[in-house]
């Protein structure tokens, strides 16, 4: 990512200190401020290091996991968005992986599983598990991470069926995918 910083002098960061940081989270903007004509710190939209899912919703959710006895492991990715990763000792080596993009909630999660069949079926490109399918499925005000990973056990189970048969289950009353 590139980032392009304006020079700012001390003084003026001390006079309009409310503006420059509202041109820095508002717009984007990042500046080198300087003292004595020596660069001395720099203001840098948060952006830059955290992901743009607020600190607020990426809490609820992990409680919400917590409440449901799931066990979680959060970290950043080089690209900024989070990842939540949830592993259960009945799981097997499976480790399920939620990923929530920029823009999440209004963005559906990505989720993905560790040590499947490169042949698996009912997945992206990227690996990702095809488990929302039709956009209209995702409801940002509704759905969560817990949501993301229940549709990602009933795909598991689908998944053993099909490694033992070799045919993707058919579920009644139930998108198949």
């Amino acid at each position: 990512m590139r980032i392009d910083f304006t020079p700012l002098p001390m003084t003026e960061l001390r006079t309009r200190p409310g503006e420059i940081l509202d041109r820095v989270a508002d717009d984007g903007e990042a500046f080198v401020i300087e003292r004595n004509g020596r660069q001395k710190a720099c203001l840098v939209p948060l952006s830059v290091f955290l992901p743009d899912i607020s600190s607020t919703r990426i809490a609820a959710e992990l409680d919400e996991l917590e409440k449901a006895g799931e066990t979680s492991q959060m970290t950043i990715t080089s690209e900024k968005e989070v990842a939540i990763q949830i592993r259960r000792p009945k799981e097997g080596d499976h480790a399920i992986t939620i990923l929530l993009p920029h823009n999440y909630p209004n963005s559906c999660p990505r989720v993905y599983v560790d040590f499947l069949d490169p042949e698996a079926p009912h997945r992206f490109r990227d690996g990702a598990l095809c488990i929302f399918g039709v956009l209209s499925s995702w409801n940002p005000g509704k759905h969560t991470a817990c949501d993301a990973l229940a549709n990602a056990r009933r795909w598991l189970t689908r998944y053993e069926v099909w490694r033992a048969k070799g045919e993707w289950p058919k579920i009644i009353g139930v998108a198949n995918g």
